[in-house]
């Protein structure tokens, strides 16, 4: 496949994962819902292929990373519910909805407004006299106790902050924002993750998988190379951008606080995980996502030969 184009590769492909993905969900076949997925699949595919294949077009186990995400991709799209896939045919009729001049946005903390998600929901009316479409809730996820860097350094993307409620007050929230005319809004933090998130202290207890993870480093040359290249983003709290855990004797990237790792975006899997993740806070309802620290995901040596394509411009 080394001559053929990525355009041909990607359909190539793209026919291979329709196919593992009719094994695997047979029970689905037929159905409306099936068949739209099949659909927004063939139309989109190529555009995710070539975006991937910049990446990580130098891995063997390329394909084995692709059929994950073709399976994360199907089982959202099953578990999606009726009501969001109704709005979903309803936006793609008009893909640049959220540029209508007729929206009236509002941002706003969770417990400074309302104290919980359940007293937000009976400021509705009240959102609703101001005449707001589109409510951007600051992180509401659950988060370190103490230092949480205002809800930014996330524990766990399917579990709410407890003091705010739990993730079906977020879900019932949604749904009575949506049947009002208001749009959720939520944040999704995808540069880093807590030091408290499950992937975290698995690598931190010693799991190699879950290492890979993150940006872990055994020698200090390793990260001195980096920093060469880096500034730091809070000079006044943390000097660079990296911190050492003797319990683990390695070097992890922190960008912004030592108790946020940033993610290792060149390994594939970190990228189905995240998907993953992404599209669970999407089915709880929120229409809107807005992608955290988005200039910071990718991480490449400067000084060495890269290992990975860059992205594409």
């Amino acid at each position: 496949m080394h001559d053929l184009s990525i355009a041909d590769k990607g359909t190539i492909t793209r026919k291979r994962l329709l196919a593992s993905l009719a094994k695997t969900f047979t029970d689905r076949e037929g159905q409306p819902e099936w068949e739209a997925f099949c659909f927004r699949f063939n139309q989109h595919f190529s555009d995710l292929f070539e975006a991937l294949y910049h990446l990580y077009g130098d891995r063997f186990d390329l394909h084995y990373h692709l059929e994950s995400l073709a399976h994360v991709l199907a089982e959202c799209w099953i578990q999606r519910p009726d009501e969001l896939r109704g709005l979903d045919a309803i936006r793609e009729s008009d893909p640049t909805w959220y540029r209508s001049g007729h929206l009236i946005g509002a941002m706003a903390y969770v417990d400074e407004f309302a104290e919980d998600l359940a007293g937000l929901e009976a400021k509705i009316p009240y959102l609703k006299e101001l005449g707001i479409t589109y409510l951007h809730l600051m992180p509401v996820y659950r988060s370190p106790d103490g230092d949480d860097d205002g809800g930014y350094a996330v524990t766990s993307y399917r579990e709410i902050d407890p003091d705010l409620g739990n993730i079906d007050d977020l879900r019932r929230l949604a749904s009575e924002l949506r049947r009002h005319g208001i749009s959720l809004v939520l944040d999704f933090v995808c540069n880093h993750t807590s030091d408290e998130h499950v992937w975290a202290t698995a690598a931190m207890a010693g799991d190699r998988d879950f290492q890979d993870y993150y940006f872990m480093f055994p020698e200090k040359s390793q990260v001195d190379e980096y920093e060469q290249q880096l500034r730091s983003i809070f000079p006044d709290d943390k000097h660079g951008s990296f911190t050492y855990f003797n319990k683990i004797k390695k070097w992890v990237w922190t960008t912004f606080h030592n108790y946020q790792f940033d993610l290792n975006y060149q390994n594939p899997e970190v990228f189905c995980a995240m998907v993953r993740e992404l599209l669970f806070v999407a089915n709880i309802g929120t229409e809107v996502l807005r992608m955290d620290a988005v200039p910071f995901i990718w991480k490449q040596n400067k000084l060495r030969k890269p290992t990975r394509r860059p992205p594409s411009p």
